[in-house]
């Protein structure tokens, strides 16, 4: 799919301060860019709900819980205040809890899908940017793979699961009479950091094939992909000792399958992680939008076997970078103290602050999505 980039998408994205590929980028709808005074802009009202999947429990301890954070537009005159992010080191944001929607009308609606270990709270800097422009945000914690129950060995070496709970987290909102009347069930997109892109290019057409990551990871272009991560010691040439077990069996079995949910029409990753574990030939049969954020001095997920790889092989994508930003840069700012300790969560790209590339992503998010969803036509 290749799309027409006009003028005014250019601009905006150029001065937001990102690079675009060759590959253009979906044309702006009469509803205008991000931070454009024609967009009715609300506050960030906040809620809660969860549900849960057939190997939620498997992954989460015997818990089979999965917690939802939603953000939707509320009223303007509604007050927001900071949200306690569940840890001292980080900075959530603020919302409007429990307020009642701004209006009757149907918003369209975007999943998000947060990094390994981290939280579906982590992504309230974006979730909250689409609320204040009109769209309702959906954010889960990923069981096995979240930073508030732990991680476990069977949601880390089975993270195609993830695309399970999006699809799971859909059902619930366009099953919740309170929620389902206020969205448009055919606009419907997707967004996910690091894991969280992994798991978003499966729910629109890519599927997982881990042999390809063990070979790239025993080759000679193996990079930090392949690394033991900070938040759990993750071996993959180890993951058979898991999956091999008779109680992973199912969820094995459907490491290659097809998790693509057709209601969901365009994806937004940002800083996609497992790049060599998509296969090649599946992301070129994706047929929805699709844009890819990264930093470009991303050292954990590096570009090229990730969001360059990602992008490069579905077709019609468009690739843009951040320069000099890096992978945590996209997670939750951190608090003061946190930042003079030092922390490897903490530290922000060269000549940028945490504030300002969110600014930024958020920015190109609700560009992106205004258009692939076709908002305000």
């Amino acid at each position: 799919m290749t799309l027409a980039t006009p003028p005014i998408v250019a601009a905006v994205l150029l001065a937001a301060g990102l690079c675009l590929s060759a590959r253009p980028v979906a044309a702006a709808t009469p509803r205008g860019a991000a931070g454009d005074s024609n967009r009715v802009e609300f506050k960030a009202g906040e809620m809660s709900r969860q549900t849960s999947s057939g190997s939620a429990a498997l992954r989460n301890g015997g818990n089979p819980e999965i917690r939802m954070l939603v953000w939707y537009p509320a009223a303007s005159s509604e007050a927001e205040l900071p949200v306690d992010a569940g840890s001292p080191v980080f900075q959530a944001g603020a919302v409007s809890a429990k307020a009642p929607f701004a209006d009757g009308l149907r918003h369209p609606l975007v999943l998000l899908s947060h990094g390994f270990g981290g939280t579906g709270r982590q992504m309230t800097w974006l979730g909250t940017a689409m609320a204040r422009a009109g769209y309702v945000a959906v954010a889960v914690d990923h069981p096995g793979t979240n930073g508030i129950d732990g991680i476990t060995a069977q949601g880390a070496y089975a993270p195609w699961e993830r695309a399970g709970d999006l699809s799971a987290a859909l059902d619930l909102v366009l099953g919740d009479p309170a929620l389902a009347s206020h969205v448009d069930r055919d606009r419907v997109g997707v967004a996910g950091f690091s894991m969280g892109g992994f798991a978003a290019a499966l729910i629109v057409g890519a599927s997982a094939d881990f042999g390809n990551f063990t070979a790239f990871c025993q080759g000679p272009q193996r990079d930090a992909i392949c690394n033991r991560q900070v938040e759990f010691a993750l071996d993959y040439a180890q993951r058979g000792t898991v999956l091999d077990t008779p109680a992973m069996a199912e969820i094995r079995g459907r490491e290659k399958a097809d998790w693509r949910d057709p209601r969901v029409k365009a994806a937004f990753l940002i800083d996609p992680a497992l790049g060599p574990a998509l296969s090649v030939t599946s992301l070129r049969q994706v047929r929805v939008p699709v844009t890819v954020i990264y930093g470009s001095a991303d050292a954990i997920a590096p570009p090229g076997s990730n969001a360059l790889l990602i992008g490069d092989s579905i077709p019609g994508a468009a690739l843009m970078a951040l320069q000099d930003v890096g992978h945590y840069d996209f997670l939750s700012e951190c608090s003061q103290t946190a930042r003079r300790q030092g922390l490897i969560y903490c530290q922000d790209g060269a000549g940028t602050t945490r504030r300002e590339t969110h600014r930024r992503a958020a920015a190109a998010a609700i560009e992106f999505f205004d258009a692939a969803l076709h908002v305000g036509k």
